[in-house]
């Protein structure tokens, strides 16, 4: 789908990679864009419609859907993460809070508004996701582990979504240069460079987008052997 004339809702788009998603769309020619964080107060972008929205509450995303019947793209970004593995004493409660932002989430924003975007012609979804949905390891287990599973949901929406017409993207990415991931030394992507790499994907109908070389190389391992999943994702 195009962004000129779009309606967009933005979630997490108040700093980081959804800021920059925001100010994106606003100059590739969007007519609306729904700027959504749990404190409207941090949306300071001129030119957005501030939205209060915290993803783990169903009644915020209700509100949400209400309030946006315009919708045309929904781009599920809010995110995040934490450091450390599966045998960690709080991996539990960390892999929770993470499902419930990172997976559930989207889920549920998709299931309020696919008939939304059904009923304004078909629209797309855009799904934020890593590199890590495909690798895992000491670093970034439960944070995988929620973006593994919001790559099953992003194929399957694509699936269950087909016949209303809505396009579903998944967007893959290492390291990006954000808040998030602060204090990882590791080589980063500026948001700007995958944000319009996002789009672009978006524009030209793509239903995944590879968004930079770490992502690429690692999505071509997957068949190789060993393959890459077999090994861990390193600091």
């Amino acid at each position: 789908m195009k962004l000129d004339n779009a309606t967009v809702l933005i979630t997490g788009a108040n700093r980081g990679l959804g800021l920059v998603f925001a100010r994106e769309a606003l100059a590739r020619g969007a007519r609306k864009v729904y700027a959504a964080a749990r404190d409207p107060a941090q949306l300071t972008l001129p030119g957005v419609v501030p939205l209060k929205l915290d993803v783990t509450r169903p009644e915020d995303i209700a509100a949400a859907a209400r309030a946006a019947g315009d919708l045309t793209l929904l781009i599920n970004n809010a995110g995040i993460a934490s450091l450390g593995g599966f045998l960690n004493e709080d991996s539990a409660a960390a892999a929770q809070q993470m499902l419930d932002t990172n997976f559930f989430g989207p889920m549920r924003l998709a299931q309020a508004f696919a008939p939304v975007l059904g009923a304004n012609g078909g629209g797309a979804i855009l799904n934020v996701l890593s590199v890590a949905s495909w690798i895992n390891g000491p670093l970034l287990g439960a944070y995988g582990a929620s973006k593994s599973a919001a790559w099953a949901l992003t194929n399957g929406l694509r699936i269950e979504l087909k016949a209303q017409g809505t396009q579903v993207l998944g967007l893959h990415a290492g390291f990006i240069d954000t808040d998030l991931t602060r204090g990882i030394e590791l080589p980063k992507s500026s948001p700007e460079a995958i944000v319009k790499a996002a789009f672009d994907g978006l524009e030209a109908g793509a239903s995944e987008v590879l968004a930079d070389e770490i992502s690429r190389a690692v999505h071509k391992s997957l068949s190789a052997e060993p393959a890459v999943y077999l090994q861990a994702l390193e600091r």
